[in-house]
């Protein structure tokens, strides 16, 4: 089971989720904090469910999300870590 990791941009500390509501079956809003007591950073987010990347073995006929094209599913690959530390150091 893997946890999803944000970091602040500011200090690289972790951030933590202080609250989140639903705003829509595919469409999550949270609001979070910098860990560093010292940085403080807080925002708002948005975490959307945009495209199926496979199907459901239990599939609800309400849920409609557009399939995935190659370059989509190019980039949800797994990726070694060398390659994901290159691309976050031009951030």
């Amino acid at each position: 089971m893997s946890t999803y990791k944000m970091v602040c941009p500011h200090c690289l500390s972790r951030m933590r989720i202080r609250t989140s509501e639903g705003r829509h079956i595919f469409l999550r809003v949270a609001y979070l904090q910098c860990t560093t007591e010292a940085c403080g950073w807080s925002v708002r987010a948005e975490f959307e469910m945009t495209h199926e990347l496979s199907p459901s073995g239990m599939p609800n006929p309400d849920v409609h999300l557009p399939g995935v094209n190659q370059e989509l599913r190019q980039a949800a690959l797994p990726c070694d870590k060398s390659a994901q530390q290159t691309a976050g150091a031009g951030q």
